[in-house]
């Protein structure tokens, strides 16, 4: 039996559960009996225990066991019978000697509900639509940058296939230098300070730039001293803001040797037929992909920092305390995988917070546009937005059997099309203006062809 629900907070309220004592009873009584059936103690026959030992090992478990079960069917159906949406779970406590009836058992539930959320007038919003174009530029890019992948190099001076490397025979940027090299501090070598047939490409930025510059230049066989300046937030703590003064001696200079945009260099890109034409649209529709997704984002953003504006919610923190646990498990598992111990490593609660609590909050209100507004994910997008994802893959086949094989991967793909489905209802009645970008900026980086 329940009271009538007590509203404590905003979203927050209680419930006074009563049981008939007789009745807990009665149920841990045939429990007991049940688990009599196979219990086993010293000097007796499994099922042969005393009903009192039975009682004495398993009572206050299995009465724990019936005080859960009775409780929490009472919960849910005072739930039911209020019309009551539960956020998250309910806290139970035992109400004090006091507060016990005669005869009967008595816990207080206290627990959150979900709000009402109301969305304000669409019409009012303002919202980017972000866009991107990819150009023959972009396409040029690329190709140079798949030909830098695809580098060889040739020993300077040494005729063959490709050629000799020209007449300058000195290092240069682009060149991989094979060297020796010595460093002392005051005199004194130090630690990682020397190395033996060391090879890097010059330019790069592997090496500090004062090694890099007196690199430059050299020829085999010739040695050269200079020093170095560390800088004070140098990763070896032993020689940061120190100067040192090194020794190199170069052994070996390559210059780099990059495949022509060919048949050849077309068939290494999975073109068959070597064609260039179809490399190029094949590399162009590759980087639309991969645009379409990354504006198609930064549109989402928009929309949802919007909705978030017009919205007016009370957020449950039993949501956000879930979501916390979470993200933090989720954390913990990622710097797992890339190989740190976690064990004993902190997650302070406080980091993931405010995530969590926007995370919660978008939720509610998407929750409340789909609902309102019908724009349920339908089985031909969920199966659309699959075959999206399988195009860029070489078996298409196996990637729609990896979804469809797990439930909740597929229920990840509807979470998707639901966002999307919001996106465009909210597209059609905000004030929209398109923000164009730049394929570097979108793609968060500088790369130069």
């Amino acid at each position: 039996m329940a009271t009538a629900v007590e509203t404590l907070d905003k979203l927050e309220r209680r419930i006074t559960i009563t049981l008939p004592l007789a009745d807990v009873q009665a149920e841990v009584e045939k429990r007991l009996k049940i688990r009599a059936r196979t219990a086993k103690a010293p000097g007796f026959r499994p099922g042969k225990v005393p009903m009192k030992m039975v009682a004495q090992q398993y009572g206050y478990q299995v009465e724990t066991e019936v005080l859960n079960d009775k409780v929490g069917r009472a919960f849910n159906d005072a739930a039911s019978e209020n019309n009551l949406r539960v956020a998250g779970f309910p806290r139970i406590e035992p109400k004090t000697s006091e507060g016990q009836p005669e005869g009967m058992v008595a816990f207080d539930a206290t627990f959150e509900v979900y709000p009402e959320v109301k969305i304000g007038d669409l019409a009012g919003i303002e919202v980017e639509k972000v866009t991107c174009e990819v150009t023959d530029a972009e396409i040029d890019k690329t190709i140079n940058i798949l030909r830098k992948q695809r580098v060889h190099y040739h020993v300077k001076g040494e005729h063959g296939a490709h050629g000799d490397g020209g007449a300058d025979q000195s290092a240069q940027n682009g060149d991989r230098v094979t060297l020796d090299f010595v460093g002392k501090i005051d005199g004194v070598e130090f630690q990682g300070g020397k190395a033996e047939d060391f090879a890097f490409v010059l330019g790069e930025g592997r090496m500090l730039p004062e090694f890099e510059a007196a690199t430059l230049g050299m020829k085999v066989g010739e040695s050269k001293t200079f020093p170095l300046n560390f800088p004070a937030d140098y990763h070896g703590k032993d020689v940061a803001g120190k100067t040192a003064e090194f020794t190199i001696t170069v052994k070996k200079i390559e210059w780099a040797h990059m495949p022509e945009v060919d048949g050849e260099f077309a068939k290494s890109l999975g073109i068959a037929d070597g064609d260039l034409g179809k490399m190029r649209e094949d590399i162009k529709q590759n980087l639309q992909r991969e645009v379409n997704g990354r504006t198609k984002s930064g549109t989402k953003d928009s929309v949802m920092n919007a909705l978030i504006q017009v919205s007016e919610l009370d957020v449950p923190k039993a949501l956000v305390e879930q979501d916390v646990d979470r993200l933090v498990e989720m954390t913990r598992q990622d710097m797992a995988q890339r190989g740190m111990n976690v064990k004993d490593m902190p997650f302070p609660r406080e980091l993931f917070t405010a995530q969590a609590e926007r995370r919660v909050r978008l939720g509610l209100i998407l929750a409340e546009v789909v609902k309102a507004n019908k724009l349920e994910a339908t089985a031909d997008q969920v199966k659309a937005q699959v075959e999206d994802f399988a195009q860029s893959y070489e078996d298409p086949q196996q990637v729609l059997k990896y979804y469809y094989s797990d439930r909740r991967r597929l229920a990840e793909v509807e979470a998707l099309v639901l966002e999307e489905n919001v996106v465009n209802y909210v597209l059609g009645k905000a004030k929209v203006t398109e923000k164009s970008v730049a394929f570097d900026e979108l793609m968060g980086n500088n790369a130069q062809g």
